[in-house]
């Protein structure tokens, strides 16, 4: 029986499907985002599995399962390693995104690089860009291991062939929205190809153990161009973040099924490539200034590492009718929430004033234990007075003034003797359960204004 073709018109940011146009999409509310896909209406999976000759398989007792515990492979970039969790795991797909120019196609050949002078014969399939401009990328980067492969090439069944035929350690695709499927009629980057696409490679991988790593285009919003589903087909979503104006890099996992998600790698770009930053605490304070106002260091916890950055607030007389809150790094409503907590609490004005918040190099900050840090630095800036020498300030801040506890305190009081500041400011309960350390003064505080007679 001939199979009828029809159309179906698929939203290219959410995946919903109607059998007309529209102009918005009922799902997500975007404008002009459906898309004509033709598809085949056949009966492929109306009948029942026995009725297609497909073997069903038996359950089986989850105790009964046998497991085999490979090695990890390293890559021989640590950095990288840390967030997949230890390196990289046999039959995983791994989604890179990030914005453009950020370093995505950089990082990918530097780790295919460091495979391949282990022995390893990796491939870099390309979609986006010629052979001859993948060579000077690697003349820059100094990539010349014999065992990587290179082609150019957007058919995906070409790209199974040339898998099962070459059988590499890994493979890269650069990228995932450049892939063409010949089964579907819809242009390379819709929906449909970019699902259809990595079921076929998921599958590959599976069966093969063969790692895949698929770079993916990221829309205005930062999420990870395509339907949604993709991002829950894949093992491991990593977030390559960073701003182009910035020379630091932060790799990060938001889903990991072989690791943490809470780790992140840190890597500086340079003209040779990437370089992974093995103390990223030292590279974001190098430039600090002395007794300034306003410039307060804190101690973020990135997974089990803890960092210190330095957050600097700048109040200002403002001429506008509305003050300004301008925030980069932190989130705004925090900040917000913390400058009416210093209105009610400390009684300082702020109403009229302009105030502007910034982690220096380009590291964004979401955890409540940086509260207090953000709240010093803004009245440091106010009253126009520095913090003492080598203090670290640290703790949550809640609505009524309260400095509540935080966690892993040990870790970041380690971290802050190493890099010799020799003052720490915790919450009250968290200074009574840390051990002494030697050539450290920490000081327990249980309201705001108890820090700030501290501090000032």
């Amino acid at each position: 029986m001939k199979k009828r073709r029809k159309s179906l018109y698929s939203c290219q940011s959410c995946g919903y499907q109607a059998p007309k146009w529209m102009g918005r999409c009922p799902e997500c509310g975007g404008w002009d985002t459906l898309a004509e896909e033709v598809v085949e209406d056949g009966d492929r999976f109306q009948s029942a599995p026995s009725k297609r000759g497909v073997a069903v398989p038996e359950p089986e007792s989850i105790l009964a399962i046998e497991t085999l515990e490979e090695p990890r492979m390293p890559s021989g970039i640590p950095e990288f390693d840390r967030v997949l969790g230890g390196g990289i795991v046999a039959g995983s797909l791994v989604l890179i995104g990030g914005d453009p120019g950020i370093g995505k196609s950089t990082l990918m050949l530097q780790v295919l690089d460091g495979l391949a002078q282990n022995g390893r014969r990796v491939l870099y399939v390309s979609g986006e860009e010629s052979k001859g401009q993948i060579h000077l990328r690697s003349q820059r980067l100094g990539v010349s291991a014999e065992s990587l492969f290179v082609v150019t090439e957007i058919h995906v069944d070409a790209i199974l062939s040339i898998l099962a035929t070459q059988k590499p350690a890994a493979v890269v695709i650069d990228s995932v929205q450049t892939m063409y499927n010949a089964e579907l009629s819809s242009a390379p980057g819709s929906v449909g190809q970019v699902r259809e696409t990595t079921m076929k490679l998921m599958v590959m991988a599976k069966k093969s153990g063969i790692p895949i790593f698929l770079v993916g285009h990221v829309t205005k919003d930062g999420a990870i161009a395509g339907p949604r589903i993709m991002e829950h087909m894949v093992d491991t979503v990593l977030y390559f973040e960073g701003d182009t104006n910035h020379i630091f890099r932060v790799l990060r996992a938001v889903k990991n099924r072989f690791g943490s998600t809470n780790e992140i790698g840190v890597f500086e770009m340079r003209g040779g490539g990437l370089v992974q930053v093995l103390n990223p605490s030292a590279l974001f304070l190098a430039e600090r200034p002395e007794n300034a106002p306003g410039s307060v260091v804190t101690a973020s916890m990135e997974g089990t590492r803890p960092i210190l950055v330095e957050i600097q607030g700048l109040v200002s007389r403002s001429g506008l009718g509305t003050p300004r809150r301008t925030v980069l790094g932190l989130d705004s409503n925090r900040v917000a929430l913390l400058v009416a907590v210093m209105e009610k609490k400390m009684g300082m004005n702020l109403a009229g004033l302009d105030i502007f918040m910034n982690v220096a190099g380009g590291v964004r900050i979401t955890e409540p234990a940086v509260d207090l840090a953000i709240l010093a630095a803004t009245a440091s800036s106010f009253l126009d007075r520095p913090l003492p020498e080598g203090a670290v300030v640290l703790g949550e801040v809640g609505l009524t003034g309260e400095v509540r506890g935080i966690s892993q305190l040990e870790g970041r009081a380690a971290e802050i003797q190493k890099m010799g500041f020799t003052h720490f400011i915790v919450p009250e309960s968290g200074a009574k359960r840390l051990k002494k350390i030697d050539g450290l003064k920490v000081s327990g505080v249980r309201h705001v204004a108890q820090a700030m007679e501290i501090l000032f």
